[in-house]
C-alpha cells in the first residue's frame, strides 16, 4: 500500500484507496514512482480532457505566473486572465448565456446556482432527478439523489423534490412554485443516463410556461466530452443557468456558473455581493483554462470524440458479459452483472496498466473517459486490455 496514502496527517475518504504513487503524468499516460505507466482511460474524472502536461497550458500557466498569482477577491480589480477566459467561454455558447462567474470548482457553481434561481424567482422549491450528482456539499447534496451519501448529514436543504428521468408525467411536479429544475444534461454518476430529446425540450417548455429556471449541469458532460462542446447542443435547447467545472481548469480546480447579465446582476444589489469568493477566478487558473479551451478547439479534437466513443462500444458490446453499455461520445458506462464483477474488470485492468473506475451511484458499471485527444494506439490498446478483463470474467 502506498505510505503516502496512510500518512498520519492526510485526510483520508476511503480505506481502499488505488494506492497509485505517481511520478509523473505526460499525455494519456500516468506514470509511478516504481517505474510503471498506467493508460489513463477515466481523465482524473473527466478533469483532463487534453491528456497530461499540455505544453500550451504550461506556457500560460508560466506566463502568468510570472506577472502575479493573486491581486483582490473577485470582481474588485480588472484582470486580463479572467477577462479573456469569459470572452472566449461565451463565445463558445448561445447569445443568452453571455456572463460567467468563476469560482473554484463544480460544486461551487452549483451551490451559485441555487442562490440566484432562489434569488432571482422569489421561490424556494427546487427540482432534481432521480440518480443526480451535483456534488458533495451540503446544498448540493441535497439535490443529489444517492441517499448513501446524505443520512449521515442530515438535516439538509429543505424543499427539494425529486423527479423521474425521460418520464413526461413527471413534468407536471414543476409549477409556479418551482425556483430551478437541476439536471446534468447527461447524468455522469448514475451511470451515464441519457435524456431522450423529447424529454430534454419538454422540460424547457415546462420551465419556460412556470417560470422556473432551467439550470443544466455540464460538470463532466461539458468541454467537448459527449462530442459536442456544450453537451446540450445535442438537444437544441437552451439553459438558463448553465454550470462547469472539472475540464474548464485544463488539470486545475476552477467552475463557473453562466447565465444572461439581467439574471447575473441580482448579485449585486439586495444584498450587494449576493455572492462573493476569493480566489473564484484566479487569474493563473483563468489562464490555464483559456489556454485549455483553444488547444480544445484545434485538430479536430472534439469532432474525433463521438467516432472514438463508437469504436469503444462497437468494441466491447457485444462480449458476453457485458449487459449494456450507454454511451454519449467519450462519456461510457459498461454494465456488468454484478459490483463484483465491477471490480475485478477494474482490478484486472489496473494489474495490466489501464485506469478505469466505477461509479458511487451505479455499483454494477465502470466508467471509462479517457482524454478526447487519445490516439489510436493508445485508446487501440486500452480496448485490447478491456477485452481481455471481459474475457477474465466469463
Amino acid at each position: 500500500m502506498n505510505t503516502l496514502l496512510l500518512d498520519k496527517h492526510l485526510a483520508q475518504t476511503t480505506p481502499f484507496p488505488v494506492g497509485l504513487e505517481v511520478s509523473h503524468a505526460a499525455g494519456s499516460y500516468i506514470y509511478t514512482k516504481d517505474g510503471k505507466k498506467y493508460l489513463d482511460m477515466i481523465s482524473g474524472l473527466s478533469v483532463s480532457n487534453l491528456g497530461h502536461g499540455n505544453q500550451a497550458v504550461k506556457d500560460a500557466i508560466h506566463a502568468q505566473l510570472e506577472k502575479y498569482s493573486h491581486v483582490m477577491v473577485y470582481g474588485e480589480f480588472g484582470q486580463d486572465s479572467v477577462s479573456d477566459l469569459a470572452a472566449t467561454l461565451t463565445g463558445l455558447l448561445p447569445n443568452s448565456l453571455d456572463t460567467c462567474y468563476f469560482v473554484n470548482s463544480g460544486t461551487e457553481a452549483i451551490e451559485a446556482a441555487i442562490k440566484l434561481a432562489r434569488r432571482s424567482t422569489g421561490r424556494s422549491e427546487l427540482i432534481a432527478f432521480n440518480g443526480a450528482y451535483h456534488g458533495g456539499s451540503t446544498g448540493s447534496l441535497a439535490i443529489s439523489y444517492n441517499e448513501e451519501k446524505k443520512y449521515a448529514v442530515r438535516p439538509l436543504m429543505p424543499d427539494v423534490k425529486f423527479i423521474e428521468l425521460n418520464k413526461l408525467e413527471s413534468l407536471e411536479y414543476i409549477t409556479e412554485k418551482t425556483a430551478g429544475v437541476f439536471l446534468e444534461t447527461i447524468q455522469g454518476d448514475a451511470g451515464i443516463r441519457i435524456p431522450d430529446v423529447a424529454f430534454l425540450r419538454a422540460l424547457r417548455k415546462k420551465c419556460t410556461e412556470t417560470g422556473t429556471l432551467l439550470i443544466l449541469d455540464e460538470i463532466q458532460a461539458g468541454m467537448g466530452r459527449t462530442g459536442k462542446f456544450s453537451a446540450f447542443e445535442h438537444y437544441d435547447v437552451v439553459p438558463d443557468i448553465l454550470c462547469l467545472g472539472k475540464a474548464l481548469g485544463a488539470g486545475l480546480p476552477i467552475g463557473a456558473m453562466i447565465s444572461g447579465r439581467a439574471l447575473m446582476e441580482k448579485f449585486t444589489h439586495d444584498p450587494m455581493l449576493g455572492h462573493i469568493t476569493t480566489f473564484g477566478g484566479n487569474p493563473v487558473i483563468c489562464a490555464a483554462a483559456n489556454a485549455g479551451l483553444k488547444e480544445l478547439l484545434k485538430d479536430g479534437i472534439i469532432a474525433s470524440v463521438e467516432t472514438k466513443g463508437d469504436y469503444i462500444s462497437s468494441s466491447l458490446s457485444a462480449h458476453p458479459v457485458v449487459k449494456e453499455i450507454r454511451q454519449k461520445g467519450l462519456f461510457i458506462a459498461i454494465e456488468l452483472e454484478s459490483a463484483e464483477k465491477v471490480q475485478q474488470a477494474f482490478d484486472y485492468c489496473l494489474a495490466n496498466g489501464v485506469i478505469t473506475f466505477w461509479f458511487l451511484s451505479c455499483k454494477n458499471a465502470f466508467r471509462i473517459a479517457p482524454p478526447l485527444n487519445i490516439t489510436d494506439e493508445d485508446l487501440k490498446h486500452g480496448v485490447s486490455v478491456l477485452k481481455d478483463a471481459l474475457d477474465s470474467l466469463a
